[in-house]
């Protein structure tokens, strides 16, 4: 049986660990016991306490496994990325960060190592969509709209977060780039506000964040891309205004003596309200909309996904939507389905029909279901 570690425990993370004990040997290590000590009640999951902030753990974690999976916040992915492939291991990796992966790519060909990155939900399912439809058509345009949204609304945000919440402010600060007319154009966070209607959900706003991250680099041949986030009406403006005001700047300010940054303030502050209680449930909610010519015709394809707290097994929607995309790229790559080394997007493991039918397959299994709506012009 493989043996497979999962690096991070959080609510993804211990998602992606449940759902890969069914198949595999699975070990779970993080710094908190808590989080640990929840994955334990499952008897088939070994866990470990570690520093997952330490190169040298890493590699000494690793080194007895066959597949490692990634999932810690953000401001750690790219050096635990750059660490596990140092070690020679392949790994699928859902860690939110800054950085561009493809620096990593030689040294990942130079190891020998497949590093599937991004492989959540958006960024994540949706390169998986778009990278199949591009083999098969040629594509003019991609949008992306996505939103995890807490089922209760509560003011003044009206958000939850329900992954590592430093990544959800790196969402409103981080510069947005989509491509437009084959030109790369670069916008500040929150911009270009729009309002659109989701049947059975209501009006939601969407708003440039950076999702398209891999695609603008593997994707160059689309004229036009854009991945949008989305949030109840609302919510923007408050984060704007503190944004404006600096609550978000990371440079020291000295209070009495004292230097502080204002992000640890405004993350202290937030994450207490932004935390999803015991019992609170969410939703997915994502529209995929892809047009371009195939065989001749013009054709549009848009793919829809409403996916709910799961109360049968107190799972967080945004944690099965993203956990479940990942634990079926780790299946594809235990089974040798998917090879190729280096750096890879989640949109080259769409590029093969066989293996973008086992990813909805794999998710449908789960109740996680992505609905097609086909027309041609």
């Amino acid at each position: 049986m493989k043996k497979i570690i999962v690096l991070g425990a959080g609510l993804v993370g211990g998602v992606i660990a449940k759902d890969l004990a069914h198949y595999f040997d699975v070990t779970s290590a993080d710094n908190n016991i808590k989080a640990l000590e929840s994955l334990s009640k499952n008897n088939t999951i070994k866990t470990i306490k570690a520093d997952l902030s330490s190169a040298e753990n890493i590699r000494q974690l690793v080194k007895n496994f066959d597949i490692v999976v990634g999932a810690v916040p953000g401001f750690m992915g790219y050096n635990m990325l750059k660490s596990v492939i140092q070690s020679g291991k392949n790994i699928v990796d859902i860690s939110f960060f800054e950085e561009d992966p493809f620096e990593l790519h030689q040294l990942a060909i130079d190891n020998n190592v497949t590093a599937v990155t991004d492989c959540g939900v958006a960024p994540g399912m949706g390169n998986i969509i778009l990278g199949f439809h591009n083999k098969a058509m040629e594509v003019s345009h991609y949008e992306c709209l996505v939103g995890g949204l807490p089922k209760e609304r509560e003011w003044p945000f009206e958000y939850k977060a329900v992954f590592s919440p430093i990544d959800v402010i790196e969402e409103y600060t981080r510069p947005a780039r989509y491509i437009q007319n084959g030109q790369l154009v670069v916008r500040e966070a929150l911009s270009d506000v729009e309002k659109v209607n989701f049947k059975g959900i209501g009006t939601l706003e969407s708003w440039n964040s950076d999702g398209l991250r891999t695609l603008a680099v593997s994707m160059k041949n689309i004229p036009n891309m854009i991945e949008k986030t989305l949030r109840y009406p609302g919510c923007v403006e408050y984060i704007e205004v503190l944004r404006a005001a600096g609550f978000f700047s990371y440079e020291e300010l000295e209070i009495n003596g004292t230097k502080i940054r204002p992000i640890d303030l405004t993350s202290k502050l937030l994450f207490a309200k932004w935390k999803m209680k015991e019992g609170e449930e969410d939703y997915t909610v994502m529209r995929i909309t892809i047009k371009g010519v195939e065989k001749g015709r013009q054709k549009i394809y848009v793919y829809e996904l409403h996916d709910k707290y799961d109360r049968r097994t107190n799972t967080m929607s945004m944690a099965r939507t993203t956990g479940y995309t990942c634990s079926g790229a780790v299946r594809l790559l235990t089974n040798k389905k998917f090879t190729r080394k280096g750096i890879c997007p989640p949109e080259y493991l769409g590029e093969q029909k066989s293996n973008f039918e086992f990813m909805l397959n794999h998710l449908k299994e789960r109740n996680v279901i992505y609905r097609l709506t086909e027309s041609t012009i």
